[in-house]
């Protein structure tokens, strides 16, 4: 089974996955990738510009093997913002969608202490985009805070 989780940013997307996936199980999230990437000491969050990209990189070869797993294993991909594309694409390989939105307060302090400014913006857009999609899903805590 395929897993996207969803929610703006700061939103506890790694913490839901965290409290569901099995030791067996692969997880595709890009900050994870990019801290598997990056030498000793670096960031969590707020990676920067070349790093990201070749972790971006690396995620989308992750995706494209593990899709072709389905069948024996479970999947958890972290997609902050699906664009219709790539939520036709989920569609076909049947994907439940988990949103995950503490919501819009809790993320924008969770971004104020953790995150750097600019995840306010794509928090902003995640928000907005949501408003004009159809609710599939309902949001919820990734965990009692």
């Amino acid at each position: 089974m395929l897993y996207v989780v969803t929610g703006p940013p700061a939103a506890g997307k790694s913490s839901w996955i965290d409290s569901h996936a099995k030791p067996e199980d692969i997880v595709i999230d890009l900050d994870r990738i990019t801290v598997a990437l990056t030498g000793p000491g670096a960031p969590h969050w707020n990676h920067a510009p070349l790093q990201q990209r070749v972790a971006q990189r690396a995620r989308y070869a992750a995706i494209d093997e593990a899709c072709q797993h389905l069948d024996k294993l479970d999947v958890y991909l972290i997609h902050t913002l699906p664009s219709p594309k790539a939520l036709a694409k989920y569609k076909r390989l049947k994907a439940r969608i988990v949103v995950v939105d503490p919501g819009r307060d809790i993320v924008a302090q969770r971004i104020a202490a953790m995150r750097s400014p600019e995840m306010g913006r794509v928090a902003a857009r995640w928000y907005n985009a949501r408003r004009s999609q159809p609710r599939g899903a309902m949001p919820q805590a990734s965990r009692r805070w």
